[in-house]
């Protein structure tokens, strides 16, 4: 399997819809000191995002007021950052997430791997445009200051899309590698993969693993996964969150909500078939509260899931 085999999102829009009426419930439950966090979960997780942000246009027009301004006063800790992340078109999203992931206290190298990797050239084009916009700074300088080595080499080579040789006569096998990896097509790089194997007899993630360590390392098996299966990559990047980091929430909300519409059922598949438990299972097992029953809306369980 490559990306260009069928893949499946949660979240479709929704028919009959009306922006007017959506934002009208979303500001009755938003009013006084409680918040109804049941009508905005069955709102928010059950709209696309096109449709999100036409309603936080009505919000606006309708009651003068900002929405996502609203949702942040109004909710706190996780179950907020969910119902925020969901207002985002996926351009500012990644650019948020990139933005916080570099300028929080100590940069998250995974959440750049994650997002880096992952996306399509297009899509790395759209997130440097938001990037921009909404912070007024340059996304390749700032993870210029804010990563080191080849693992910042690699990441660069991502964000311009287009590579230029590079004339550097140090670490030339790594530039060569950084090469191919920020360069190829997707359909390109599999069959390179798979040459590689026939020539090596090795697997090249099992090659990476060898040769390099540390972040450079990680990414550039991030690169590989993503090119052999995409859901696959994400859906180890869930069970690894959710397991080996006590609820990552961070990176549980960020994949949740940035694949929704793309290809999360496709993951929860992958992550049934790889891991004998559904996604809807362990996130129950988790979390808690609203925050759970907003994580398990966006991931669309059902009845089997449990």
């Amino acid at each position: 399997m490559f990306c260009g085999d069928y893949v499946q999102g949660t979240i479709f829009p929704a028919p009959n819809f009306n922006p007017v009426a959506d934002a009208q419930m979303l500001a009755g439950a938003l009013q006084g000191f409680g918040c109804d966090k049941d009508t905005l979960v069955a709102v928010l997780t059950q709209r696309s995002t096109a449709q999100r942000l036409t309603i936080a246009e009505a919000y606006q027009s309708v009651l003068g007021r900002d929405l996502i301004g609203d949702l942040r006063e109004k909710l706190s800790d996780h179950f907020k950052d969910v119902m925020v992340g969901l207002m985002y078109p996926p351009p500012s999203y990644d650019a948020h997430e990139l933005w916080h992931a570099m300028k929080g206290a100590g940069t998250e190298e995974n959440c750049l791997i994650d997002i880096l990797a992952s996306r399509t050239n297009g899509e790395i084009f759209q997130m440097r445009e938001a990037y921009y916009l909404q912070y007024g700074s340059n996304l390749q300088e700032d993870i210029y200051s804010e990563t080191s080595g080849h693992f910042r080499d690699t990441l660069m080579n991502l964000v311009q899309v287009l590579w230029e040789a590079c004339q550097q006569k140090t670490g030339e096998h790594k530039t060569m590698l950084q090469m191919i990896l920020c360069n190829k097509s997707y359909q390109q790089l599999w069959l390179v993969f798979q040459e590689f194997q026939n020539i090596s007899g090795q697997d090249i993630v099992d090659a990476i693993n060898e040769c390099y360590d540390g972040y450079f390392q990680e990414l550039l098996v991030a690169i590989v996964l993503c090119v052999r299966d995409k859901p696959a990559y994400f859906a180890y990047r869930l069970y690894s969150a959710i397991h080996d980091f006590g609820f990552h929430n961070k990176t549980v909300i960020r994949i949740l909500i940035a694949r929704s519409e793309i290809d999360l059922m496709t993951i929860r598949k992958r992550y049934k078939e790889r891991y004998g438990k559904s996604l809807f299972h362990d996130i129950k097992n988790f979390a808690s509260g609203h925050y759970e029953k907003a994580l398990l809306a966006i991931c669309a369980g059902d009845a089997e899931d449990y």
